[in-house]
């Protein structure tokens, strides 16, 4: 269940209007990790009498707040935020069950006379919202033979499997996870994983905004954040959660920062060693997502740091276009 979120009055914003005129677009702020999506999504929520739906999955968890980011209620200028603190850290995040709820709290928010802000940088959690984008159902069963192979003899053998029956999404996975459910799908329903990944076709009008960085000043940045978080206390939040059962979540425990943290509680790591791992994984995290977002057309790239980053975002979200 989407925890409920009372949001203003109907249409009585900027994003409301006369009853049978067409929704507006959902508005979609995409980029890398560390690129100001927040601030600017809760920005264009304020102006546009918009409400936040989360895209990130891992601010799904109730209690991941210093280490993913997520802006405090203090800071959030009154703009309602959906899909936030919605699972125990000891459950797994779902894309198909994230879709099923964030199209909930789209049509929720479009009923009060609201503009939907998707914000994230969970690539695949942000196309499920926005795409049409059939998802293959589980078998536990299958996936805990898969897993156990998997943890027998490695992943070599699994991917020469999955070459000779989906050779796309053998070039694509690069993870052990995303390997395991390919041959679990492909087993299941005879059909490989790759083609329930269907051309770019928005299930309903939408605009996305991605924020472009040069990635050396990115990747200063990314360094500088994981100090902070530190600073911030990320080590405490991390030793509380332990004692919650994170490492039980096969999503949360395997986090940024938490599972390196986890490492420094167990004394196999130093704090040192930690962050610059932790660093280091932020930036990789960092490069794929841009190359996730750019691989996309339809995303309209501003400057992260414009002066009128806002007014030029603004145009694009009222369908002005981009500007040069």
């Amino acid at each position: 269940m989407i925890p409920s979120v009372p949001g203003p009055g109907p249409a009585g914003g900027p994003g409301g209007g006369e009853a049978g005129d067409a929704p507006p677009p959902i508005v979609a702020v995409v980029g890398p990790t560390g690129t100001g999506k927040s601030d600017l999504a809760i920005a264009l929520a304020l102006e546009l009498g918009g409400e936040i739906i989360n895209a990130d999955a891992l601010q799904f968890y109730r209690g991941m707040d210093i280490g993913t980011a997520k802006v405090p209620v203090e800071e959030r200028r009154g703009v309602p935020h959906h899909l936030l603190d919605i699972l125990d850290i000891r459950e797994e995040a779902s894309v198909a069950a994230y879709q099923s709820e964030a199209r909930r709290a789209i049509d929720a928010v479009r009923a009060r006379g609201r503009v939907p802000v998707l914000v994230g940088g969970s690539g695949l959690y942000v196309r499920a919202v926005l795409d049409r984008l059939e998802f293959p159902g589980t078998d536990p069963a299958l996936r805990e033979r898969l897993e156990a192979e998997l943890a027998a003899g490695g992943s070599a053998a699994l991917r020469v499997r999955l070459a000779a029956v989906d050779p796309v999404s053998a070039e694509r996975i690069a993870d052990d996870r995303r390997l395991v459910r390919a041959l679990e799908v492909a087993e299941l329903t005879g059909r490989p994983f790759s083609s329930f990944m269907p051309d770019r076709q928005y299930y309903a009008p939408a605009v996305q905004i991605g924020l472009a960085v040069d990635p050396q000043e990115l990747q200063v940045r990314l360094a500088e954040r994981v100090h902070t978080m530190v600073r911030g206390g990320l080590l405490e939040e991390v030793r509380a959660l332990d004692a919650r059962g994170l490492r039980n979540g096969r999503t949360a425990s395997r986090a940024l920062g938490y599972s390196q943290l986890l490492s420094v509680l167990d004394g196999t790591l130093s704090e040192s060693a930690a962050i610059e791992d932790t660093i280091t994984a932020t930036r990789q995290f960092a490069k794929r997502q841009r190359t996730w977002f750019r691989g996309d057309p339809r995303v309209q790239w501003l400057p992260w740091r414009a002066p009128d980053l806002i007014q030029r975002s603004l145009l694009l979200a009222r369908g002005a276009g981009p500007l040069s």
